[in-house]
């Protein structure tokens, strides 16, 4: 069931240079000047966030509930990342993507991302406890 209407099959893309502020050094996440896996992740969650945010009604948001991914190996600054994901399915408010990320080398990160659809004032108010 999709009470939403949003289209299984979207897909997303989106591409970054990594720099120095998205290392592990910087994320703390580690010691080596390399993109860090938090910055990885965080780039999945907001490329499968971006490809639904248009068909979500006013006031609606989608919130991250649970990412499984292998972080394949390192990517040094200086070199763009891209990240691709395709929505596979809707159950009801539960949207669950593929997430991919390459860089100028190949595969570095691959996984499932489950998302939430949300009224947003309901989800801050709970939030508030």
């Amino acid at each position: 069931m999709n009470p939403f209407h949003i289209p299984e099959g979207i897909t997303g893309r989106r591409e970054m240079t990594v720099t120095e502020s998205v290392t592990a050094a910087a994320f703390g996440s580690g010691l080596v000047p390399v993109f860090a896996t938090p910055a990885m992740i965080a780039l999945m969650e907001n490329t499968a966030q971006e490809s639904v945010r248009e068909f979500l009604p006013e006031g609606y948001t989608t919130v991250g509930y649970r990412v499984d991914v292998q972080h394949l190996r390192p990517t040094p600054t200086g070199q763009k990342v891209v990240c691709e994901t395709a929505l596979l399915e809707i159950r009801e408010a539960r949207l669950t993507f593929s997430v991919n990320a390459s860089d100028e080398k190949g595969p570095i990160g691959k996984g499932t991302h489950v998302r939430y659809i949300v009224k947003m004032e309901s989800f801050l108010k709970q939030a508030a406890l």
